[in-house]
């Protein structure tokens, strides 16, 4: 009798891969913000600079390769490494809103996480899956989600009460491994 797996949906950005240290690269580089930047519980990163550049991120993130070169959440690969002997794990990312980031995200994944096969790769608009547990760091994805919710920490999030939360990868592991 074999046992069928759990399945994980695993959000992309601010999950697994670090868009915020990026954006703050490119404001430093575009508009002299400090790489050291502090971003505010409850804020997104682009309350925290120039009145006048404050939509810039909108452009970072819509230009090819953005999302290419994006620094690895620290523990992700290897917790995600041994949840995939334990559960099906699928890497579930609302890509679609930014085109240029397909190819992208697709080619960090294989580089960075190559135990991930292909067939569990999702790039998508809403995020209408069906998993047992979701781990990601936007509530308005759990809105129809009928698993186990997990918010991984992050700045934009940190005055989210209502969820089962999840501060780092090693948290993660202590949660599901």
């Amino acid at each position: 009798m074999s046992h069928k797996k759990l399945k994980i949906a695993v959000d992309m950005d601010e999950v697994i891969a670090d868009p915020l240290i990026k954006f703050i690269q490119l404001y430093n580089r575009d508009y002299n913000v400090p790489l050291d930047l502090i971003i505010a519980p409850g804020n997104e990163i682009h309350h925290h600079v120039p009145e006048h550049a404050n939509m810039k991120w909108f452009e970072y993130i819509n230009e090819k390769g953005f999302f290419r070169d994006l620094p690895v959440i620290s523990g992700s690969q290897e917790v995600l490494k041994a949840l995939n002997e334990k559960y099906e794990v699928y890497i579930v990312s609302a890509a679609m809103e930014f085109r240029n980031s397909l190819e992208d995200k697709f080619d960090w994944l294989n580089e960075h996480f190559p135990f991930i096969a292909w067939t569990n790769i999702m790039f998508c608009g809403e995020k209408i899956v069906k998993t047992d547990i979701m781990i990601d760091d936007r509530i308005k994805n759990f809105a129809d989600f009928e698993g186990r919710k997990l918010l991984f920490s992050s700045p934009h999030n940190q005055l989210i009460t209502q969820h089962e939360r999840v501060n780092n990868w090693q948290e993660v592991a202590v949660k599901l491994l």
